[in-house]
């Protein structure tokens, strides 16, 4: 480990109907030992989050039935609630901040909308109307592609785009955003493999052409090239083991540092696959790490406590790897039981 901090606190967002309290806080001593925290209780169902950090604030979404976004801060006395509001969709699962820190934009899986909502520049809390979008179609597996499904949205680096994945209709959308903030007419960024059910999609932050798309449904990484508003696709490689048979899907991907490692986690074989990324950007399949946990959701890169923090969703646990020189990761054995476990929240992101 290169200098972690110890005790190193973090944030467990959970699920209510798991039995989730809130932001449960967990930290980890200099002795490999986990001990809870007290629970931040105004931020339920925080299956998403997203921080700003020119006002340190915290959006993190509610993914109720009646979804908003909270606006939270954490200070030396602990979170604070500092605003909600509602985002005109169901069931917000993923959020996004533009690189000025003046718009925010939401994902609404049951509704199969995205919307977009204004931040005022000078204290970073929601500020006029919320613009929404909500798409149309479905795709051919009918118990999860019966409607639209918004599961992650981004910007483009300039932040004259915004994409968003649709699960239920196999597409990449975007969005044109002028100078005012206003979103111009959708269109079909890309048309996945029928039935893959797109879920996270990954702008690499080096080479600007380049996206990761993975498909929910049929365990796939896929590689695409980014040009405006339009996605090429390149290979596509599965996360998974040839020799697996079980049932898997896939929840999470994320890319290191030095932008050569990227990791997915599939739920099922509860495992973490690391891809090796050579100067182009092309993956190749180093390993599958155990989780040792049911249904990985949720995975954050904590690099400079030489960890990867992993939320499980059926278990309800969270347990740590080790990485190592090469990337690769290894159990460290430790687990904890967080009930309604969903995401990993890092309440002083600068201090990591």
């Amino acid at each position: 480990m290169t200098n972690p901090h110890f005790p190193l606190c973090i944030g467990i967002g959970t699920y209510r109907g798991g039995g989730g309290a809130g932001i449960a806080t967990l930290c980890l001593g200099a002795d490999g030992s986990w001990r809870h925290g007290e629970a931040y209780a105004a931020a339920a169902n925080a299956a998403f989050s997203v921080y700003a950090p020119r006002h340190r604030l915290h959006y993190i979404v509610d993914e109720a039935e009646r979804g908003s976004v909270g606006v939270h801060r954490f200070a030396d006395t602990g979170w604070e609630m500092l605003a909600s509001v509602g985002v005109d969709g169901a069931a917000p699962c993923h959020i996004a901040l533009d690189p000025t820190e003046t718009r925010l934009a939401v994902a609404n899986y049951a509704s199969g909308s995205v919307a977009l909502l204004r931040l005022d520049p000078r204290t970073g809390l929601p500020a006029g109307p919320v613009q929404v979008h909500a798409n149309r179609g479905s795709g051919p597996n009918a118990a999860r592609q019966e409607a639209p499904h918004a599961h992650w949205v981004g910007f483009s680096p300039d932040g004259q785009w915004l994409y968003q994945t649709d699960l239920g209709t196999d597409e990449i959308l975007a969005f044109p955003i002028d100078a005012a903030g206003t979103l111009g007419a959708v269109q079909r960024a890309y048309r996945a493999r029928p039935g893959s059910g797109p879920r996270h999609l990954l702008l690499h932050p080096r080479l600007g052409k380049r996206a990761y798309l993975i498909g929910e449904l049929d365990n796939t990484l896929s590689v695409l090239d980014r040009s405006t508003g339009i996605f090429v696709h390149r290979e596509t490689v599965s996360t998974l083991p040839p020799d697996w048979q079980g049932e898997s899907i896939v929840a999470h991907v994320a890319i290191n540092r030095a932008s050569d490692r990227l990791y997915v986690s599939n739920r099922g074989h509860d495992s973490i696959a690391v891809f090796a990324l050579d100067d182009g950007g092309a993956p190749t399949l180093l390993d599958h790490a155990v989780t040792g946990g049911a249904y990985p959701r949720f995975f954050a890169l904590l690099e400079d406590a030489g960890l990867m923090v992993v939320a499980h969703e059926k278990s309800q646990t969270v347990t740590t790897l080790a990485f190592g020189a090469d990337g690769r990761l290894t159990p460290t054995g430790l687990s904890i039981a967080v009930a309604g476990a969903a995401s990993v929240i890092i309440p002083e992101p600068a201090a990591l």
